[in-house]
């Protein structure tokens, strides 16, 4: 936190617009991020024991003043226009609507791991603008009132994606969502090539985790999009057909792999030409490569994990 706290303060603080408070909730770091945290005109929230996420959005949220609460991690970095834009769409929308914002596409750090990540999150969270499965709490805009009737975010859930089951009870509590994609937020990712691995594996895990519970798997959901799940598919199906290639010796099973290979492609068209249009051939077309081939291959760690763990829980519920 130390390492990104300033910097989003400092964003905060330069906003263009002016009637707004800042709350940090301080979730016991054992860096110096109090120390950074007390340099700006904000109200700090210190938390006795290291609580989570949730505890401390939560928190947060309790001790707000503002009518609306506009939640932000501390990797992320406000637009100077950010506010103003939350604004006027709070004034069109009334208090039943919870609107979200998204990644710039252009990340803060600007390696290709993290630019790659901030792309592909933008694409996916704006796809469906006027019903978005989930509103993402890097960005998250809320009334007051509704937050508060909510209950706020589960803090007995999962380490991460409580964003998205507080979003399906909001929604099914009649309230709808709106994504607004002119609502950014610069991302510090600091990703290398393990840590962008490590990010995927962990977020399918949890992510099917909640989604077999939900019963959703299929869902066109944000990141979880039906582009990401053909690509995995199509990934592991012609890893599948190579090594029958190789344990048969029959050729004919590489037929398959062109059209399965294409197919894909055009299924993640859009996504592949956002890779092109952020970063030209260069980055494209080794984001390309590593969406196609590498990729895959965590997402599909995290879904076996988060099907193991699923069946081992549901058959301990059986026999007890």
């Amino acid at each position: 936190m130390a390492a990104t706290i300033g910097r989003c303060l400092e964003a905060a603080f330069s906003s263009d617009y002016e009637n707004f408070e800042v709350v940090v909730v301080d979730d016991y770091s054992e860096d110096n991020s109090v120390e950074i945290i007390k340099k700006y005109p904000c109200k700090l929230i210190c938390l006795d024991r290291r609580s989570g996420t949730s505890k401390a959005r939560n928190t947060g949220a309790r001790n707000s003043r503002g009518d609306a609460i506009f939640f932000i991690d501390a990797d992320c970095l406000l637009q100077r226009d950010t506010l103003s834009i939350v604004n006027r769409t709070l004034s069109s929308n009334g208090p039943g609507v919870m609107i979200g914002g998204t990644y710039t596409k252009m990340p803060f750090d600007r390696t290709f791991y993290s630019i790659f990540q901030s792309v592909f999150v933008n694409y996916s969270e704006t796809k469906h603008e006027e019903n978005p499965d989930y509103i993402a709490a890097h960005a998250m805009i809320v009334d007051a009132r509704t937050f508060e009737k909510s209950g706020g975010f589960p803090e007995d859930f999962m380490p991460i994606i409580e964003d998205i089951e507080f979003s399906h009870r909001l929604r099914r509590s009649g309230y709808r969502l709106l994504m607004n994609p002119d609502i950014q937020v610069r991302h510090i990712f600091n990703f290398t090539l393990l840590k962008s691995l490590r990010n995927a594996v962990r977020k399918s895990m949890y992510w099917n985790m909640y989604s077999l519970e939900n019963k959703d798997v299929f869902k066109d959901s944000g990141s979880a999009s039906v582009e990401l799940k053909t690509n995995v598919v199509s990934c592991v199906l012609n890893i599948f057909l190579i090594a029958l290639f190789i344990l048969s010796d029959i050729a004919e099973f590489l037929y398959f792999i062109p059209p399965v290979y294409m197919l894909n492609i055009f299924i993640n068209r859009k996504l592949l030409k956002c890779f092109y249009k952020t970063g030209g051939i260069p980055f494209g077309s080794k984001a390309f490569i590593y969406y196609t081939m590498i990729y895959p291959l965590p997402i599909a760690i995290g879904t076996i994990r988060a099907l193991i763990k699923y069946l081992l829980s549901h058959r301990q519920i059986q026999t007890t």
